[in-house]
């Protein structure tokens, strides 16, 4: 008989605040090297240490350890020389977003393994190894959920593998289940853990039953979406790619049956803690004391040196702690994308009808009336982070259309304004300033996850802000995307209303108003910057038609005929520039005006193709295993 052996790699990200002793213990605790697996079922601690690292590979493609993930399609700019090239491909690879489980299911064989070890255990406590073995398959159904999201169909395999040495390898070849199967099998796993999971709301970096539903909820959203929206070219003939349209409410149905157990469980609500309700929406992200909202989160913690630098890589510059941060710049296409407040798209006014400069008093008066979530979301000029004001401005205009301005950060220059015999500076301490790695090149920078602490700016220290993987604001949208699918806008509008109350947009949508497009819409908001986006553009079959390789001009942004749409064409990243208004003795001068432009670095449009729906499969995946067929289209 073969004796097994766990290794236990360091644990990072989980906290398990106002869980079990064991659980807030773990953090604390040094990595074993390799244990005996019946000497690790015989102990709790050591499972929890096991569990600890299978909860830390879990597989995430956009997060905050990776902010340049967020610049590859139109949410964001990279502000960093070594990103520039993120705008300057022309069309995405095959492989780019391929995971076929790392190693060729090397997780999925360790948790296959985990599990059937714990199944034969017999030392501990029965309710202790049902939890642990409940969280494998939590974690083992996440592992085919991104899978099946990216590569479509993929070889189920639920018993753990091991090689004989005989020279034969078939016994070890599985061919790829169908899309749907894999679907399925998600759906079902979930249903199967959610009622042996903890349901306790405090617990939120380990699985209970909300975040087994959460994620049910959204797997079957997205499956009944590609069963809906798929087309003939994104189908094989075995099923491997491609969902049937007549399974597509069946679906639907689970995604919201899924939602409706949380949403009815009472036990989760939206963060609503802050008064001021841009300050509310940026610290839901950040606040881990109490938060109602988050259902399941990677924690990070300081005192055990789990930590990250995304509030390193992207703080203002002009404020950071080091000299470091504004590498991810928010695009104007995101920041015109959120409505007003009474519920209307409009171009940001940076020209009035005839083509002329609207001038504003205050820099900040120009995203005024805006849904809350833009400044959450994104730091806008002239606003503040820990309590400095982000100074981004990018020259004086003179009366005569001349540009004055500066080639580094607050630069100054001498006699460089007609009149002013002094030195002033002709150039934001943020930039933006074209080229200049760091600046707001964009004329923005993020907010969403930046952490307000002090010396998270800080190499020394760095960041512990969580990354949010679930949470009730996803799972009332899925509830309402899912009603409005089968037929049942009023529905829809309802559970999308607390959403769009906690954003200021205070006039309720009607039944009527429910569209496809405000669908659309309102994810692209609220779930900027949280890894939602390629999912989405994916299942709605939408990613070809918004990422279709045509070039964009300054017009597309000063035209709001089509902002709301989900179509709208997408492929450049554009930014905004204030500009101070140099006139003296003009009732204008100083006053603000802004410029819609395109970062010189940007010189390709993004074409995302037919065959990037599911990604490749590498060829030695497709070597070692004569039963795996090709996706279609590559």
């Amino acid at each position: 008989m073969k004796k097994y052996i766990y290794t236990f790699a360091a644990i990072a990200c989980l906290s398990f605040a106002q869980s079990c002793k064991k659980d807030s213990e773990f953090l604390d605790k040094q990595p074993t090297s390799t244990l005996p697996i019946d000497a690790v079922w015989k102990d709790p601690n050591l499972v929890l240490t096991v569990v600890g690292d299978l909860y830390d590979r879990f597989p995430d493609f956009q997060r905050i350890e990776s902010w340049w993930l967020f610049a590859d399609f139109d949410e964001g700019f990279a502000s960093a020389s070594g990103d520039y090239f993120r705008h300057q491909n022309l069309e995405y690879g095959y492989d780019a977003w391929r995971y076929w489980d790392i190693g060729v299911y090397r997780l999925v064989n360790d948790l296959n393994l985990f599990i059937k070890r714990g199944q034969e255990a017999t030392a501990l406590k029965a309710e202790d190894r049902d939890r642990f073995l409940a969280e494998a398959r939590f974690i083992r159904a996440g592992v085919y959920f991104e899978m099946v999201k990216r590569m479509g169909g993929v070889p189920l395999i639920t018993v753990p593998l091991a090689y004989d040495y005989s020279g034969d390898p078939s016994y070890l070849q599985y061919p790829r289940a169908k899309e749907s199967e894999v679907y399925d099998f998600v759906i079902a796993e979930l249903e199967a853990v959610k009622t042996i999971l903890p349901d306790n709301a405090t617990i939120q970096s380990r699985a209970t039953k909300a975040a087994a539903l959460a994620m049910e909820s959204r797997a079957a959203l997205y499956a009944g979406s590609i069963a809906k929206y798929s087309n003939a070219q994104l189908t094989l003939p075995g099923g491997e790619v491609g969902i049937s349209a007549a399974m597509a409410n069946g679906y639907f149905t689970k995604a919201l049956n899924a939602a409706k157990e949380i949403i009815d469980g009472g036990k989760y609500s939206l963060y609503k803690k802050n008064p001021n309700l841009s300050d509310n929406f940026a610290a839901l992200f950040t606040d881990k004391g109490s938060n109602p909202e988050v259902i399941f989160a990677k924690d990070f913690k300081l005192k055990t040196n789990k930590v990250h630098g995304f509030t390193i890589d992207n703080q203002p510059r002009s404020s950071a702690e080091e000299a470091q941060g504004g590498r991810l710049n928010p695009s104007l296409n995101l920041v015109q994308s959120f409505e007003k407040l009474d519920n209307t798209y409009a171009s940001l006014a940076s020209v009035d009808g005839s083509g002329n400069p609207v001038y504003y008093t205050n820099i900040t008066d120009i995203f005024a009336d805006r849904d809350a979530r833009l400044a959450g979301t994104v730091i806008l000029p002239g606003t503040q982070f820990k309590g400095k004001t982000v100074d981004i401005w990018a020259g004086y205009q003179l009366a005569n259309g001349t540009i004055v301005t500066g080639d580094n950060f607050a630069q100054s220059k001498s006699n460089v304004l007609p009149g002013n015999p002094g030195s002033v500076q002709v150039v934001g301490g943020d930039g933006p300033v074209d080229g200049l790695e760091f600046s707001a090149q964009s004329g923005f920078y993020v907010r969403k996850y930046l952490d307000p602490a002090t010396g998270s700016g800080q190499i020394g220290t760095r960041s512990d802000v969580w990354w949010i993987r679930y949470r009730y604001a996803e799972v009332l949208l899925n509830a309402a995307e899912a009603a409005f699918e089968l037929g049942d806008a009023a529905a829809a509008a309802n559970y999308i209303k607390p959403v769009r109350d906690r954003a200021g947009l205070t006039t309720a949508l009607s039944p009527a108003n429910i569209t496809f497009d405000r669908i659309v819409h309102e994810r692209k908001v609220e779930f900027a910057f949280e890894g939602h986006q390629l999912w989405d553009m994916k299942r709605w079959r939408l990613a070809d038609k918004v990422w279709n390789g045509n070039n964009m001009s300054v017009a597309d942004f000063t035209n709001a005929s089509n902002i709301g749409s989900a179509t709208r064409t997408s492929t450049q990243v554009f930014g905004l520039w204030p500009y101070k208004y140099y006139n003296p003795g003009n009732a204008n001068h100083l006053k603000y005006i802004f410029k819609v432009i395109k970062p010189s670095r940007v010189t390709a449009a993004h074409r995302f193709r037919i065959g990037n729906y599911y990604s490749s499969i590498g060829q030695d995946v497709l070597n070692g295993n004569p039963k795996i067929i090709r996706n279609p289209n590559q």
